[in-house]
């Protein structure tokens, strides 16, 4: 049984004929992705549709309840005055959360590819970044960078710069890591099936050395691990980082 580990697969490419961008590449992670937005904003519209003051339906209770808790998680965090951040972050946890999850009907999930996380993260980094000179100023925003003496200014450069890798490549190597292992553990026990019951005598052996009967139920139960629970809590981890990095910013 051969299990297939490598990177998103390339379905066709578009011609730009600009030489700095290359040419366009609609690959798997690419479709997924448009995939992952049409659910969640075909949840909203379903959650959000015929909005009641009174005698609300449980439609409706459920889409108040995940805007309290995106409320309470900026708030919380951050204070009254990012309030501005809740859709942002909600977004970006319902994003997160989705691609995680969407391994486990069988697509290839967009955050086993870095270059989603990455993107993520560069925009983060431009919110950080605005912050900090909203805060202090251009001027103040550079000055820094000396701080506390002006030799550690390549240092703080490195260190302004491992925001955005640090949270691409956290969230990126969690979920890769769950992939990889999942297939793994599934090919090592169909391997392991087929060859056990390879030693059958004759017919039986033959057919039933095709099955993979011992890859029905472990894979299953490490999916709850390395799909549901590291997928829900690397979303959340990277929200909490994002909506952290921001309000320190507020600080400086």
């Amino acid at each position: 049984m051969e299990v297939d580990i490598s990177g998103a697969r390339v379905f066709f490419t578009i011609p730009t004929n600009i030489p700095i961008l290359g040419d366009l590449q609609i690959s798997e992670t690419l479709v997924v992705s448009w995939i992952v937005m049409a659910l969640i904003t075909g949840l909203c519209i379903w959650l959000t549709h015929d909005l009641k003051v009174e005698k609300i339906s449980k439609r409706q209770a459920v889409a108040e309840m995940l805007v309290e808790m995106a409320n309470k998680f900026v708030i919380g965090n951050a204070g009254e005055k990012f309030r501005k951040l809740i859709p942002f972050v909600a977004a970006l946890f319902a994003t997160s959360v989705v691609s995680n999850l969407i391994s486990l009907i069988g697509l290839r999930s967009p955050t086993a590819d870095l270059s989603t996380e990455a993107a993520w993260a560069i925009v983060v980094f431009i919110m950080i970044t605005a912050q900090k000179i909203k805060t202090s100023g251009f001027g103040g925003y550079l000055k820094g960078f000396t701080t506390p003496i002006a030799v550690m200014t390549p240092f703080n450069v490195l260190s302004e710069l491992a925001t955005p890798i640090s949270l691409a490549c956290r969230h990126f190597g969690n979920i890769l890591s769950g992939v990889v292992i999942n297939a793994l553990i599934y090919g090592a026990l169909a391997l392991a099936s087929s060859k056990l019951l390879g030693l059958l005598p004759g017919v039986l052996g033959g057919v039933l050395s095709q099955i993979p009967i011992l890859s029905v139920g472990l894979p299953a139960i490490t999916s709850v691990y390395f799909d549901w629970f590291s997928g829900v809590m690397q979303a959340f981890i990277f929200c909490m980082l994002t909506v952290m990095y921001i309000a320190n910013a507020a600080e400086e």
